[in-house]
C-alpha cells in the first residue's frame, strides 16, 4: 500500500489528504517545522523537523519510497521525489511528472532570476476552490492507479 507524504507547511490540503487516506486506510506523515495542531486520526503520523530551509524536503525525499506519493508545491522536492519513483501531486491538483518536471525547474530558475534582475516580485495565484476539487480528483486517480498496479 502507498503511503502519502505532506510537505505540511502552508499546504493547504492537509484536511482532504486525511479525508481521502482515511477512505483508503492510508498511512499519511505529515513533515513540518512546527506550529501544525497534531490529528487524533491513528493513521496520521506528524514528524517535526528542526528549522532550516530545506529540513523538511529533506526528510520527505529521505523516507519516501517507490509509489508512495508526495503533496507539495516545492518543485525541487517534487524532483528529488519522482527520482525516487514516487508520485507527485501539488496542492492545486497539478501532478509533477518525470516529462515535465524539466520545464517546471527551468521556470522556477527563470524567475528567480527575474526577480534578482528587476527587484520585482513574481507572483503565484490563489488557491481556489477548483484547486482544491482538482486535488482532491487527482490524489484519488492517484491512489486507484497504484492500487491497480499494486
Amino acid at each position: 500500500m502507498p503511503a502519502i507524504f505532506v510537505d505540511g507547511d502552508a499546504c493547504p490540503v492537509k484536511a482532504e489528504v486525511e479525508r481521502v487516506a482515511v477512505r483508503h486506510g492510508l498511512a499519511v506523515t505529515i513533515v513540518s517545522n512546527g506550529g501544525l495542531r497534531p490529528s487524533a486520526n491513528p493513521l496520521l503520523r506528524h514528524v517535526i523537523v528542526p528549522e532550516g530551509a530545506d529540513a523538511a524536503d529533506d526528510w520527505i525525499a529521505e523516507h519516501i519510497g517507490r509509489n508512495d506519493i508526495a503533496v507539495t508545491a516545492d518543485i525541487p522536492l517534487a524532483a528529488r521525489c519522482l527520482d525516487k519513483g514516487a508520485r507527485v501531486i501539488g496542492p492545486n491538483g497539478k501532478p509533477f511528472t518525470p516529462e515535465g518536471i524539466g520545464m517546471a525547474l527551468g521556470m522556477r530558475e527563470l524567475h528567480r532570476h527575474l526577480r534578482e534582475a528587476t527587484g520585482g516580485q513574481t507572483y503565484n495565484a490563489g488557491f481556489t476552490k477548483q484547486d482544491r476539487s482538482r486535488f482532491l480528483n487527482e490524489l484519488e486517480n492517484c491512489i486507484q492507479a497504484l492500487k491497480r498496479a499494486g
